[in-house]
């Protein structure tokens, strides 16, 4: 098994996208040898990671197939991992087949893999920061996280990119105020797309005022307006998400709160292995014809019990 897993991180270090899918559909699914492949890690620290969130129907995957063609032409090796909607019947990605980005399926630079959020209530999937330690692996410039985009619970992906970029649209200027304890407080870098529609200009003049009173040490969150199905706009957005990779080199605070709450999550579900459900519920059901049953009584003498 070791060997296997050897070989099969040489292959992903090495660029090759076969291994990398593998790789992926191991950890996703959680098979045979996932957790030695995780604890072989290493090198996952050289991509950037670029989260790209927002609302339902802000354009969020024409963005991202319009930064692709944007960094493409520049020689740069892009990962990309969309996270969509989950089917109720199978957990299926409903959008899995992604046809905006569909010509990049075959691009020797491009990596694009589709996951089902499988009801995570952050946006994104469960197994989504092993995930992307696996794609920072492969020798990729960058990585694209882009989320189901849910609304405000959708705040996770600011621990998981090194950059969150939210994309609004002028439907969305009505709405600026009551986003603002939620989805805004995440974003280092606000998009209106789709600045060709009315309403536009207002929105972004909202948006500005907004950054402009929560600004610190007098660094204000970049707006920027795009046009993404007409490539307008993004040779600005790149920009300035290479500034904030530039000026940004240390692990922000929500990322470390993120890790700290994918530790915790780790060490239970170890913990819980020795706890067998159909022991408990044989065991409740016993209890259960008790007319003092406590539930919280029933739990600690349970738990005491398999220590």
């Amino acid at each position: 098994m070791q060997g296997k897993i050897k070989q099969l991180l040489s292959e992903i270090q090495t660029g090759s996208h076969n291994a990398l899918a593998r790789a992926i559909t191991v950890v996703e699914n959680g098979l045979s040898g996932y957790e030695d492949l995780l604890l072989a890690l290493q090198n996952t620290h050289h991509a950037r990671v670029l989260g790209i969130t927002g609302p339902p129907g802000a354009g969020k995957s024409t963005l991202v197939n319009a930064l692709l063609h944007y960094w493409i032409a520049q020689g740069k090796k892009i990962g990309v991992i969309a996270v969509d909607p989950s089917s109720p019947f199978n957990y299926g990605a409903l959008l899995g087949d992604r046809i905006r980005m569909s010509e990049f399926y075959t691009h020797p630079n491009v990596f694009i893999r589709s996951l089902a959020s499988r009801g995570a209530l952050g946006g994104l999937h469960p197994k989504i920061i092993e995930i992307t330690d696996l794609m920072k692996t492969a020798p990729f410039d960058l990585i694209l996280v882009e989320t189901v985009g849910v609304g405000q619970s959708e705040v996770e992906v600011a621990g998981l990119a090194d950059c969150t970029v939210v994309a609004l649209v002028p439907e969305a200027g009505d709405e600026v105020q009551t986003l603002k304890a939620g989805i805004m407080e995440i974003a280092n870098i606000f998009v209106v797309n789709k600045a060709d529609r009315d309403a536009a200009e207002t929105l972004f003049r909202n948006l500005r005022i907004m950054v402009h009173e929560k600004a610190h040490d007098g660094k204000e969150i970049p707006v920027v307006k795009t046009i993404a199905t007409e490539n307008k706009g993004i040779d600005e957005l790149a920009a300035a998400v290479e500034q904030y990779f530039a000026d940004h080199n240390t692990a922000p605070e929500k990322r470390l709160h993120l890790l700290t709450e994918k530790s915790w999550q780790i060490i239970q579900a170890r913990k819980m292995q020795m706890i067998s459900k159909s022991k408990l519920r044989d065991e409740l059901a016993a209890a259960l014809s008790d007319p003092s049953f406590n539930i919280y009584a029933f739990t600690k003498r349970f738990e005491q019990d398999i220590q």
